[in-house]
């Protein structure tokens, strides 16, 4: 008798588990939760857990089950199809996402529309379509992110009138930004590899009640790829490999992946290899971006040679290598735990603007380039599920990075090459906690961060190998540190009003000690203990089924690291920053208000303005130390000057994106920015640095079954002389001359076309022609001339 009822009791069980069906996403591999599932007359429902997991025995075998979640193409399936499939059911990313999206601005996720703020969201259809070179490129091809490149190894992004180190910049949600991310244009977005991003999202606008310090302009975050589970009880393995040229810049790249999966463990690793030549630019447009000649040197004397091709600029090639590996264990349904580490490193790559300046007719530099660009990062997320009265959803990450960097110089006739090498020791924690309340949401965390920072300078003479030691860039030996606790709450009102504020203290500590055996300082060391009070409110109102609402207000914060306060450099010929020990933090405050109209299924058009004041920014002004104010910086008078609490700016803009279905598979897509900023320089308003001018691009995409074009343009706006700020005014080398002999950046377009077609299941190839027409042109601000007609062949093998 007992045995009968054992077995009765197994046979039951073994009914009941194999009716407990898994959803996937079919791009990424893993579990989808929330998704509601439900037969025709919604008698019976279901909702799948945080493992993807949901129980269908009472629909019956016959009946159409329906599986809808915001962000995923609706799916349609009899009991009997998923039985026979493993149990599993793959839903696909719906390729409209202007209005559904789920997204991680609170370090979880939410609803697109139960936030206030303009997001970028950027899925794994779109960067496989832009097939971008690095992540500057895949962030410039939303045509919502500026970028401004120095070099072929470069992409400084610009959001909002706002660069550099007021943008923070995170990887699977760890701070990147460190102790020595320059106010000066900066190419660290390149060591995040475009081929291992599985996902990126933009917040345009402040995002320090969340992020902390540098979140002014926006917060750009990076997902890499991540480890897929086996579903089917076994082992499975999957992947992908990928090449691509490209004729403009000679590019060659090479890509794999691997994933390795088990019912709960996952393993997933990649390379890339990217080899990038001297690139060429267009051939129409002006004579003042060409490359007439560049320095070698030969019989140990250096020369300018003449270039036999002005269109290429000479030298501007580079090689990078990524490399990446995550584990990812799921010992229940309610922990799961992530490794993750990633490494990258480049080459020496020349810092091309400061290779074609000329002093009296002759080139000024030799050699000006960066040493490798090393970036590691190890960390390791726990995730934890809960009903107990604190919190639903625990996050907690442990980071550990590592930053190498190099500057090397040598002035053209002039045997001796001065390099400064700089490396940073980054450590952060997180704790992030969710609790879902009747009808709202609680969010609240603490963050702790340390970079160490150590620098050294030196100089070698090419032609004796004398070698000594010079002023180091930063204090060797100094530290930044950031500790600061938050909250937030999404309170939904209505089912179509939902309002968030939240609040974040911050506190920074800077210690950093000067060496006097190079310079007389007025000061031996700085010693900064500062707060910041952040804030944020924001409302989401659906009107009615035509429009939408946005507001948002929001203050931040950016406090001084040890760029700020104790670099040397030269900033320009004839200038020389120096430490500023007496800085304290600047503060921007923001209002935005967002409208998103649907004019039918298939019309759809997002508007949004906004306005932003920041006060008592950080910028460069003449200095003195001690009543002096010149002096001499590697063999050369020089001005001095120190970054100062010295200015207040404004910022306002406009932002428009437009989607239009004309049929299944013809689609419009269009960006457009205007922004507008000026700070004030002496009791004068000047133009804004990083305000880009207008910009945007506008694509027509046809997709059915195997095949897709996308025929599209970008373009940009024209700054004559005036438009320019001061600094800028003072670097025609960089720009074109107008007709007064003044530089200025001139508008430009590009006509470009991609094809992709699915050869099968496995392989995809992509073949595009960028610049068309073959148009010669710079981005503002930028050093190098963008690519001529560029010639784009990609092939790709999933397995």
């Amino acid at each position: 008798m007992r045995l009968g009822l054992l077995v009765l009791f197994l046979l039951i069980f073994s009914i009941s588990s194999a009716q407990e069906i898994t959803v996937i996403d079919n791009s990424s591999g893993q579990p989808v939760e929330n998704v509601s599932i439900y037969n025709k007359d919604r008698s019976v429902s279901v909702k799948s857990d945080v493992s993807g997991k949901a129980d269908i025995t009472d629909f019956t075998d016959t009946e159409v089950i329906i599986f809808n979640s915001s962000s995923y193409i609706e799916a349609y399936r009899r009991k009997r199809e998923i039985l026979n499939n493993s149990n599993i059911v793959l839903l696909h990313s719906s390729e409209n996402q202007l209005e559904e999206v789920t997204l991680s601005v609170a370090r979880f996720k939410l609803n697109k529309d139960e936030i206030p703020q303009k997001i970028v969201s950027i899925i794994p259809s779109e960067i496989q379509l832009a097939n971008p070179q690095t992540s500057a490129d895949l962030l410039e091809s939303t045509g919502q992110v500026y970028v401004q490149k120095s070099q072929l190894g470069g992409g400084s992004p610009i959001i909002r009138g706002f660069a550099t180190n007021r943008l923070l910049l995170t990887v699977d949600g760890v701070r990147m930004n460190s102790a020595i991310f320059r106010s000066g244009n900066l190419q660290n977005v390149i060591s995040v590899d475009p081929m291992m991003v599985e996902s990126a999202e933009v917040i345009l606008g402040p995002g320090s009640v969340v992020y902390g310090s540098d979140a002014i302009g926006g917060v750009m975050n990076f997902y890499t790829l991540k480890p897929k589970f086996s579903f089917d009880g076994g082992t499975s393995i999957s992947g992908n490999i990928f090449t691509r040229f490209s004729t403009a810049n000679n590019e060659n790249t090479v890509h794999a992946d691997v994933n390795i999966g088990r019912d709960n463990w996952a393993f997933r690793s990649g390379i890339t290899y990217s080899d990038f030549g001297d690139q060429k630019m267009g051939e129409h447009g002006p004579d003042d971006y060409l490359r007439p000649e560049y320095a070698v040197r030969q019989d140990g004397i250096d020369v300018m040679v003449k270039n036999d091709d002005p269109l290429v600029q000479k030298p501007t090639g580079y090689d990078q290598l990524n490399l990446l590996q995550k584990i990812k264990y799921m010992p229940s349904k309610d922990w799961d735990f992530n490794l993750g580490l990633i490494y990258s490193e480049t080459s020496n790559f020349p810092r091309y603007d400061r290779l074609y300046r000329k002093r009296y007719g002759v080139l000024r530099s030799a050699e000006w380039y960066y040493g490798p660009q090393k970036w590691f990062l190890g960390d390791l997320n726990v995730n934890h599920r809960s009903n107990s009265e604190f919190y639903n959803k625990m996050q907690f990450t442990a980071a550990y990075q590592f930053f190498a960097e190099s500057r090397n110089d040598r002035n053209f006739g002039d045997p001796v090459l001065f390099s400064t090498e700089e490396n940073v020791h980054a450590y952060s924690a997180n704790l992030d906690f969710e609790k879902e309340l009747s009808e709202s949401k609680l969010f609240y965390g603490a963050e702790y961060v340390l970079n160490q920072i150590a620098s050294n300078g030196s100089f070698r003479n090419i032609e004796t190998s004398e070698i000594g030691e010079t002023a180091s860039r930063y204090p060797d030996g100094s530290a930044w540190q950031s500790m600061a606790i938050y909250t937030s709450y999404q309170w939904k009102l209505t089912e179509d009003f939902s309002l968030q504020s939240g609040v974040r203290y911050n506190h920074i500590l800077v210690d950093a000690s000067f060496d006097d055996r190079f310079y007389d300082f007025p000061f031996e060391k700085a010693d900064i203990s500062t707060g910041a009070l952040t804030g944020s409110l924001g409302l989401n109102w659906r009107q009615n089924d035509f429009i939408g609402w946005r507001l948002g207000l929001s203050t931040a914060f950016r406090a001084p690291n040890i760029d700020d306060i104790g670099k040397i450099f030269d900033s320009e010929p004839g200038s020389v920053v120096v430490p500023n020990p007496g800085l304290k933090s600047e503060y921007a405050y923001n209002a935005e208000l967002g409208a998103d109209f649907v004019f039918s299924d298939n019309i759809r058009l997002g508007l949004t303005g906004y306005y932003t004041y920041l006060d008592n920014a950080m910028v460069r002004r003449d200095f003195d130390l001690d009543g002096v104010t010149q002096i001499e910086y590697q063999g050369e008078s020089s001005r001095v000057q120190a970054i100062q609490n010295a200015a207040n700016a404004y910022v306002y803009g406009v932002e428009a994106g437009l989607e239009v279905d004309f049929s299944v598979a013809l689609r419009l897509k269009s960006q457009f920015s205007f922004t507008h900023g000026e700070e004030n320089e002496g009791g004068e308003y000047v133009p804004l640095r990083h305000a880009a001018p207008l910009f945007g691009n506008t694509h027509l995409i046809w997709n059915k079954r195997r095949l897709k074009f996308d025929l599209f343009t970008e373009y940009n706006g024209q700054f004559d002389f005036e438009d320019l700020a001061p600094g800028e005014q003072d670097k025609p080398y960089l720009y074109a001359l107008d007709d007064n002999g003044n530089p200025y950046s001139p508008s430009w377009y590009t006509l470009n076309l991609t094809g992709q077609y699915e050869l099968n299941t496995n392989w995809l190839a992509t073949v595009s022609v960028e610049n068309i027409t073959d148009q010669r042109y710079r981005t503002y601000s930028s050093g190098i001339a963008a690519v001529g007609r560029n010639l784009i062949i990609a092939l790709s093998y999933t397995f």
